[in-house]
């Protein structure tokens, strides 16, 4: 029969970003502020692709669900962390922080393939302009979509199984400002050798697979742009391109310098750093960088703040 968690610990203590009293209030502001941002933002996004019709193609219902992604990893840490800053007792029960690592499993991993999957979608635009809405209908869009939030759920599953395994029966201190997977591992008292490796092979498939995707797709673009005579032509599909790499560039790069790396290696404050850019800076920053360098969403928001003002 499995042997499944016989913890003793209730409840884990959390210590955030850092133990100094007199920065609370200031970390308390500047990332309320940033959560602020990052709701306006991508509810902003969400919101202008459902009202401009023009926004309704392949590419930008791929970004809604990228907003909605951001949306809910963000929530999944920072309302808890933001009462802590104003807490003497950071704390979160077992099941809490279980469920906290869940989710926040579900929607990065989540996010990670939705961006394979629109460098797949540039690629077949760009490549085959012509066979684009033949090729990205409606069900393909929608069967990428669940197949993204499919793997993230499957990823998270397996290592929220291997956790509950675990026995907890002290220390129940955790170096972070949220529930991750690593700090967790390493308070158990079971051995988590097995746990380690399957997050390092997991975190690593998933890195390299989709990787892999956006590199063969991103190869494919540059030979296509090269046979596009326009030079407008190849400047906003340049313009597209760019944004998602962007984008692309700054959460594998964080979330791959946090988990696929030996344990022997591992460092939580250096997770801790690198967690605050996938946790917090580029779901703010990622509506910005699909609006500010896309026309056709300046565009259509201008549209519908002269349409709103007309009809006010």
């Amino acid at each position: 029969m499995a042997h499944w968690n016989h913890t003793t610990v209730k409840e884990f203590l959390l210590i955030g970003l850092t133990e100094n009293p007199n920065l609370q209030i200031p970390l308390f502001l500047l990332f309320s502020l940033i959560y602020f941002v990052t709701l306006v933002g991508n509810w902003g996004m969400i919101i202008l692709i459902w009202l401009s019709s023009q926004l309704h193609t392949p590419m930008y219902f791929f970004l809604s669900n990228l907003s909605f992604c951001d949306i809910c990893s963000s929530t999944v840490f920072a309302p808890k962390m933001l009462v802590n800053f104003l807490s003497e007792h950071k704390s979160s029960i077992f099941l809490g922080c279980v469920l906290q690592s869940f989710f926040f499993a579900v929607f990065v991993t989540t996010e990670c393939i939705l961006l394979s999957v629109m460098a797949y979608d540039r690629y077949v635009a760009i490549a085959n302009p012509l066979l684009y809405t033949v090729n990205m209908t409606q069900r393909v869009c929608v069967q990428l979509v669940l197949t993204s939030y499919l793997g993230g759920l499957i990823n998270s599953i397996t290592h929220t199984v291997g956790l509950l395994k675990l026995d907890f029966c002290g220390p129940n201190i955790v170096n972070h400002y949220f529930c991750d997977v690593p700090p967790l591992l390493s308070l158990s008292c079971s051995d988590p050798h097995i746990n380690e490796m399957l997050l390092l092979i997991f975190s690593g498939v998933i890195a390299v697979f989709t990787f892999i995707i956006i590199m063969v797709s991103y190869i494919c673009v540059i030979i296509a742009i090269q046979r596009i005579r326009s030079a407008e032509g190849r400047r906003k599909a340049i313009s597209t391109c760019a944004s998602h790499l962007t984008a692309v560039t700054l959460l594998y790069g964080s979330v791959s310098f946090s988990y696929i790396q030996p344990s022997s290696q591992y460092s939580l404050e250096q997770e801790k750093v690198s967690a605050v850019f996938y946790t917090l800076v580029i779901p703010m920053l990622n509506p910005l960088i699909y609006s500010l360098r896309n026309k056709d969403v300046k565009d259509a928001a201008k549209r519908t703040i002269w349409w709103k003002k007309t009809h006010a």
